[in-house]
């Protein structure tokens, strides 16, 4: 099986034939983000630290999407979307609400948690199993929810 940088390198230059400006540059940059943690790091990444990178770079655009939009900013959503959708495809399934709920109530009864003072243990039992599967703010809302909620 190949790897997220293989598979990275492989698309770079397919693009690169296809002559997909946005697509390219979203990958280049990619790519040189990769390179960037490693050099800082000292050693390469798995395939674990290529998906956090990854990740990092989709809540980026994610974000970028929310203060464009508020900003008026249509043309730069519509890039940043575009961005956003190419990096999703280096990214494994993300998790569903309800797959999420499920793991968060089992990380609940496990950890004894009885209130939001409990929240951290809960996200610290839960982060592991889903990084790279889940956004943190997600899984974060829904540990909440269920913490404050009476029963």
């Amino acid at each position: 099986m190949a790897t997220i940088k293989d598979k990275l390198e492989e698309d770079i230059r397919n693009t690169m034939r296809a002559r997909d400006r946005q697509r390219l540059e979203t990958l280049r940059f990619l790519k040189s983000q990769i390179q960037l943690v490693e050099k800082n790091n000292l050693k390469e990444l798995d395939e674990s630290g290529v998906t956090d990178v990854v990740a990092k770079q989709a809540k980026d655009r994610r974000e970028s999407i929310e203060m464009f939009g508020q900003g008026g900013r249509d043309d730069l959503v519509a890039k940043e979307e575009a961005s956003l959708a190419v990096l999703l495809e280096y990214m494994p399934e993300q998790l569903g609400d309800d797959e999420l709920e499920a793991i968060a109530r089992q990380a609940i009864a496990d950890t004894g948690a009885a209130g939001p003072g409990d929240r951290g243990k809960v996200m610290g039992r839960i982060m592991p199993q889903v990084r790279g599967k889940a956004d943190g703010s997600q899984v974060n809302a829904i540990v909440s929810r269920l913490l404050e909620a009476p029963g």
